[in-house]
């Protein structure tokens, strides 16, 4: 449940009727969950969120007219709170790293077991990011040559940091969890969620995702050789 004891609102956006029937399915047996609209395309996606004001938006990717990277862009662009997630066939591919650049939250299978789901949405609403370390390794280091390097776009201005908080950041790019962060600099996991909370907020980012994707295309970090 959210704060107040109200269930998370959930968008499901997918062009095939019959799965986003079943997500609304399995969805609708969780107390703390409540399926508040589906869409077919992602022009109507963006529609809806204006319109209900989802906590978070099950996205396909792939999808006529309006795919889900566009209507991903978008929601992020018209400054609502609500967390994408993007739903796709294949494990690690473009389109994923697209949808995070894109300012998704993160990705889950579509052969995704019921309960893990429902953990996913309520993952994601808690303002996390939903990659596991693994996964976000994969994923940088296999679309490292798509990353600008730092003479090719504006980075932002990471002088703002303590020295600190720019270790966190470098090693939150690395796809540390905070208890493996606390535990390399001898901290208290507190104090690495402080850290972690003061970068998002200095550096403008929705969460751990975009910071790990912002500290490679600026050069803080190198993806890993082949």
């Amino acid at each position: 449940m959210k704060q107040g004891g109200e269930p998370i609102r959930v968008a499901v956006v997918d062009d095939q009727e019959l799965f986003r029937r079943g997500l609304t399915m399995l969805l609708g047996v969780e107390d703390d969950i409540e399926v508040v609209g589906e869409a077919g395309d992602g022009g109507e996606a963006v529609r809806l969120v204006e319109r209900l004001a989802p906590d978070v938006v099950l996205m396909d990717v792939r999808m006529p007219d309006v795919d889900g990277l566009e209507a991903t862009r978008r929601i992020v662009a018209s400054g609502s709170p609500a967390r994408v997630i993007v739903l796709t066939t294949y494990d690690v591919d473009d389109s994923v790293y697209a949808a995070l650049r894109a300012g998704a939250s993160g990705f889950m299978l579509k052969d995704v077991r019921p309960a893990e789901l429902a953990e996913a949405v309520r993952v994601v609403a808690r303002g996390d990011a939903l990659l596991a370390p693994s996964v976000t390794r994969r994923l940088l280091d296999r679309f490292a040559d798509a990353l600008p390097g730092p003479a090719d776009a504006a980075p932002p201005d990471l002088d703002e940091l303590t020295e600190r908080e720019v270790e966190v950041l470098r090693l939150v790019a690395q796809a540390l969890t905070n208890a493996e962060i606390a535990e390399q600099l001898v901290v208290s996991e507190a104090t690495v969620k402080t850290h972690v909370s003061s970068v998002l907020r200095k550096l403008g980012l929705r969460d751990r995702v975009q910071a790990a994707v912002l500290a490679y295309e600026v050069g803080l970090v190198r993806p890993r050789s082949p």
